[in-house]
């Protein structure tokens, strides 16, 4: 019996360590929660790109609107790529 790789948690320790996860179902309780998390972040992440579009498109908007896009966005950013990097891990290589 093969074992499943560990899975990358969308969220860290308190230490901002990563977390992981070791299971033979991805049917899992704590499967579904991060799964969750996972579309919950996504969508986060597209309403982040959308404010922040409106506020590069305002010509008016001041340095702190700048700023706190920014922010948001690095946030929403640093998201999207754990959860690539831990839906990448899980795609399964051919066999040869």
């Amino acid at each position: 019996m093969k074992s499943s790789p560990l899975r990358l948690l969308p969220w860290t320790t308190p230490e901002g360590n990563p977390c992981y996860l070791s299971t033979d179902s991805d049917h899992s309780r704590l499967s579904r929660l991060a799964d969750d998390i996972e579309a919950a972040q996504l969508d986060s992440g597209e309403q982040v790109l959308v404010g922040a579009r409106a506020v590069l498109a305002d010509r008016n908007a001041g340095e702190r609107a700048v700023r706190f896009a920014l922010t948001r966005a690095t946030e929403a950013l640093e998201d999207v790529l754990r959860i690539a990097v831990s839906r990448g891990r899980r795609i399964p290589y051919p066999v040869e």
